[in-house]
């Protein structure tokens, strides 16, 4: 049986650098996207991976590299780049750049890469997953202190669900993902789990939902979160 193939876009470090070990370690080959290829040590130590640059926020990047990877045929696409945004995220702190550059990183940007991306996805059984977050459900109420980054996870999870609708009837299984409260740079190093559990469970709901259809907005451990 042919390996499993993975893209995985924003892997250098944290939850992207775990899911790309852990795809590795389980006999997938996968190609990982970083913005500093000199700093991708630790993904150039696994076996069968491919390290390409990208910036996100880039568009004729996402092209080039779509150009180069045109021959592929992925059974996961996985979109994980984000950034946590201005220190201060109450109403009229943040500066129109700040505010600009965390919306285009974290809500236009993922998509900008799915498009180019989708219809290299494997046909009935393929994934297309988003690094979203709990705080992007404006069902709940809650961290008024990351008020921007929510928002900017909210866009996510709109700009998704519409760009879903756009997707021809053999179209992947999508997933919004929140990971838990993980124990990382964007977190400061503070949360509830570390990096490895939250993995594990985000591979368990990958090969569960594999070949289901629909887009679903869940949690490492598979809980629905409500929009």
């Amino acid at each position: 049986m042919a390996a499993k193939k993975a893209l995985i876009v924003g892997a250098s470090r944290g939850l992207g650098l775990g899911l790309v070990t852990a795809l590795a370690h389980d006999g997938w080959h996968v190609t990982a996207t970083v913005r500093d290829p000199q700093r991708a040590d630790a993904l150039k130590k696994l076996d069968h991976v491919q390290v390409e640059q990208l910036d996100i926020d880039n568009l004729q990047a996402i092209k080039s590299l779509q150009q180069r990877l045109s021959a592929e045929v992925f059974d996961l696409v996985f979109i994980n780049a984000g950034i946590k945004g201005p220190d201060d995220q109450t109403s009229g702190s943040a500066s129109l750049t700040d505010i600009g550059q965390l919306f285009l990183t974290n809500s236009v940007a993922p998509i900008n890469v799915a498009k180019a991306f989708v219809t290299q996805i494997t046909k009935g059984n393929g994934v297309l997953a988003f690094m979203s977050s709990r705080l992007g459900s404006i069902t709940i109420p809650n961290a008024p202190q990351l008020a921007l980054y929510k928002a900017s996870k909210a866009a996510l999870n709109s700009l998704t669900n519409t760009f879903v609708t756009q997707l021809p009837e053999e179209r992947p299984t999508v997933l919004s993902l929140h990971p838990g409260i993980v124990k990382t740079d964007l977190t400061g190093g503070t949360g509830d789990i570390d990096v490895d559990t939250s993995i594990r469970g985000i591979v368990e709901q990958l090969y569960t939902y594999a070949g289901k259809g629909g887009h679903h907005y869940i949690d490492y451990k598979g809980q629905t979160i409500p929009w």
